[in-house]
């Protein structure tokens, strides 16, 4: 019994982890972004997958979400997701 609460109070602190939304970065584009891509998945990817990406990389990303996924963005709204993807979250 009292392993188990030795236990306890050595897992506890681990079970409140930070797990507050993500926010993305300010900029023009931030709102269409959040518009077009949470209603699908959580904004979490994108900061996650920007170390792999660059501008190549996510026009492919916006346009495999658009062909494949059905995403139901505007073809007009897709390079200004691009720039903003690019700009706050583009590989260096």
């Amino acid at each position: 019994m009292r392993a188990l609460i030795v236990v306890g109070v050595l897992v506890a602190p681990l079970a409140l982890a930070d797990e507050s939304e993500i926010q993305l970065k300010e900029g023009a584009g931030r709102e269409l972004v959040v518009a077009s891509c949470a209603m699908c998945h959580s904004v979490d990817y994108v900061p996650m997958n920007s170390v792999f990406l660059d501008r190549k990389g996510w026009e492919a990303e916006v346009a495999k979400m658009i062909k494949a996924y059905g995403a139901p963005v505007a073809p007009e709204d897709a390079p200004k997701i691009v720039d903003y993807l690019v700009e706050h979250y583009g590989k260096k």
